[in-house]
């Protein structure tokens, strides 16, 4: 029992986007304590908490249902929304928070994709809110819809590693990998930044805004996970990757695209971009793009924080098309470089959660199939990767 408890928690504690959501739920609402629970029919179990009141529950502590509105969710699988305990059905005042003085409680489930009951989306104040209303409680159930997306996604993601890391035949590999990562990972994925999109257009606080573009910033790194991974799988198949090569002269825009996008995502950082104008180019211009984010990203996940990563992009006297990016931070060793190609391959100083480990192996089979050369140099406290092409 104790081992089934702490595995729902850290399901919960796992997905980064929750402790922004519940605090976007506060900040919606106006409760001050908000939390993701697991719920079954004879337990409550908090798995990730918001509580600007001391209402003494943390993460791991549970609390018999029948002393919670929960029950009432988890019997019905209906949400419970109460806006002033004084107004609500006699049943509910017998159950804590509300016997103890707390005045306002909703309570919204949460499902697996399969259907199975998880647990809700809950919250509490001492004081009457109207939480009742339509916009708000829409926007509630949304949340626990995002949430119910992002656990599933999380043990997709989780279930999938775990097989990459295993001694499986590569048959089996392929066609468990890109069955999980190529379909289920892509159906929420979608729903969540749909659902962030239309949260976008309903508030303008900013605290909101902010909480959501984190929570899209999240999910478009899983999809940039799951790309790496489909184009990984596809080149192991003997496919390799595939190329739309065609003749283009809007290279530096599609570039300035992928900078502004990665701007976005991480505005507490510095991305200082020098691309040339009216880049002509014969390239796969979405391959080309793909090579510069996951090259940013790397500068940006590895990078000293208090150094801008550098971008540029022109076209040189031999008539080839060169991209750099760099980055500040200790120097990379040799044997460290040597191996930054590799697929799954991590530097020990990276932490568990910066990916897979396939970026920059995508990257060499993106240069490979244009022709290209790519290398690395890494002294006096900044790192460059330095892609170059034929031009025509």
């Amino acid at each position: 029992m104790v081992d089934n408890v702490l595995q729902h928690v850290s399901e919960i504690q796992a997905i980064s986007v929750v402790p922004r959501v519940l605090e976007t739920v506060a900040a919606l609402t106006g409760v001050r304590f908000a939390c993701v629970a697991h719920v079954t029919a004879t337990s409550w179990t908090a798995c990730a908490v918001h509580d600007l009141i001391d209402f003494g529950v943390k993460p791991g502590d549970q609390l018999e249902i029948g002393s919670t509105v929960c029950q009432e969710v988890h019997a019905t699988r209906q949400p419970v929304v109460i806006d002033d305990v004084r107004d609500c059905p006699p049943r509910f005042r017998n159950y804590i928070p509300l016997l103890n003085g707390y005045k306002s409680y909703f309570s919204i489930p949460i499902f697996r994709r399969d259907g199975l009951y998880f647990g809700t989306l809950c919250g509490t104040d001492p004081e009457p809110l109207p939480l009742s209303h339509g916009p708000t409680l829409a926007t509630l159930t949304l949340f626990a819809e995002l949430i119910s997306n992002q656990l599933d996604s999380e043990r997709s993601l989780r279930e999938a590693r775990s097989d990459l890391l295993s001694e499986r035949e590569t048959a089996e590999l392929r066609e468990q990998f890109i069955a999980v990562l190529g379909h289920d990972l892509r159906t929420p994925l979608n729903a969540i930044l749909n659902r962030v999109e239309l949260l976008r257009r309903r508030h303008e606080e900013a605290n909101t805004v902010h909480a959501l573009d984190r929570i899209r910033a999240s999910a478009l790194r899983i999809e940039g996970l799951v790309d790496n991974v489909v184009d990984f799988t596809r080149g192991r198949m003997g496919d390799g990757l595939a190329l739309d090569l065609r003749k283009h002269t809007d290279v530096d825009q599609i570039l300035e695209q992928v900078v502004e996008e990665l701007r976005a995502a991480n505005p507490d950082r510095t991305i200082i971009a020098d691309i040339a104008p009216r880049l002509k180019l014969r390239c796969d211009a979405q391959r080309l793009a793909q090579l510069l984010s996951n090259l940013l990203k790397n500068a940006l996940v590895h990078g000293d924080k208090l150094h801008p990563a550098v971008v540029t992009a022109r076209i040189d006297t031999d008539e080839c098309f060169v991209l750099e990016v760099s980055n500040g931070g200790p120097d990379l060793s040799p044997a460290v470089m040597s191996h930054l190609f590799k697929p799954y391959w991590r530097a020990i100083s990276r932490t568990g959660n910066d990916g897979l480990g396939l970026g920059l192996y995508i990257v060499d089979q993106i240069v490979r199939a244009h022709g290209g050369t790519i290398c690395v140099s890494s002294r006096d406290g900044t790192t460059t990767f330095t892609f170059v092409m034929p031009a025509a």
